[in-house]
């Protein structure tokens, strides 16, 4: 006999469906893309999340004006030499930082069909909305003459549509240098260090935000298994809130690859099996 909790659920996934246009056709097994519904529900629904970003946003911008009156101030690791100078600017992840993607991670619960499925035919859209408060603290920063970068994993076929996508919605894309750095460009990597880097030869960047530990520090680094990982919050927290700030993801990241000691599973059965084995009940 089912359970209450699965008769709700699959009550629910037929409602989705029939306001979807996914065809049931193009229904795979879902059993493990069903796991991440109430997170993707969670940034969909509620005015927590949205309540969250827009905190996040806005204690970003009250840090703008110390900021660019402090010369000596820089929130990257990548800064080095005399950059006093430098034109003031701020880097942003693009996915669930900038653009909201729950309707990719939508249809992956319904179909099936998750990452990398489909990822490229959903960029290719360029129909995502904007993460609650960024629009407005992107116009913010822009007024006080910040150049805005966007340093994203996505690959560089989706360059044109995320440029697209971003412009469409009205936030600041300067023409004048490539503002949009995305994955697989001149041979960059899923690090971004080497993309701040870049940056910060000509920019003071003064602020950066992002939904993983990698939009601010090296790959390298934020590959821990999970007890270690949890202590580089402590590690930078003279960054955090002043410097570097964090938009919460509870759908995807690294953080779920460290639960798996960096290596996932080669079936899904290990892999459900491996995160009820890292839930803590003490």
């Amino acid at each position: 006999m089912k359970s209450l909790n699965q008769i709700n659920l699959s009550i629910l996934l037929c409602v989705l469906l029939l306001s979807n246009p996914i065809s049931s056709q193009e229904l795979q097994d879902n059993t493990l893309e069903k796991q991440l519904i109430l997170s993707v529900l969670y940034t969909q629904t509620s005015t927590e999340f949205i309540a969250n970003n827009i905190q996040t946003y806005t204690s970003a911008a009250s840090h703008i004006e110390e900021a660019l009156s402090d010369k000596s101030w820089t929130a990257s690791l990548e800064q080095k030499s005399d950059f006093s100078l430098k034109q003031p600017a701020i880097i942003l992840d693009v996915d669930e930082t900038v653009l909201d993607n729950t309707p990719f991670q939508a249809r992956a619960i319904l179909t099936g069909c998750s990452y990398p499925c489909g990822w490229v035919d959903w960029g290719l859209e360029a129909s995502a909305e904007p993460v609650a408060g960024v629009k407005e603290f992107l116009s913010y920063a822009k007024s006080k003459n910040i150049k805005i970068f966007y340093v994203t994993n996505r690959v560089s076929e989706l360059e044109d549509a995320t440029k697209k996508n971003i412009k469409a919605l009205g936030l600041p894309f300067d023409e004048d240098v490539d503002v949009l750095l995305m994955k697989g460009e001149n041979n960059w990597t899923s690090d971004k260090t080497a993309r701040r880097a870049l940056v910060a030869k000509n920019h003071r960047i003064i602020l950066m935000i992002g939904d993983q530990l990698g939009d601010f520090i090296s790959l390298k680094e934020t590959e821990k298994p999970v007890a270690e990982r949890k202590k580089l919050g402590s590690k930078y927290k003279d960054m955090w809130g002043t410097k570097w700030f964090m938009i919460a993801n509870p759908m995807y990241g690294r953080w779920e690859s460290a639960i798996y000691g960096n290596k996932y599973p080669e079936s899904e059965e290990d892999l459900i099996q491996m995160r009820l084995d890292a839930l803590r009940t003490e």
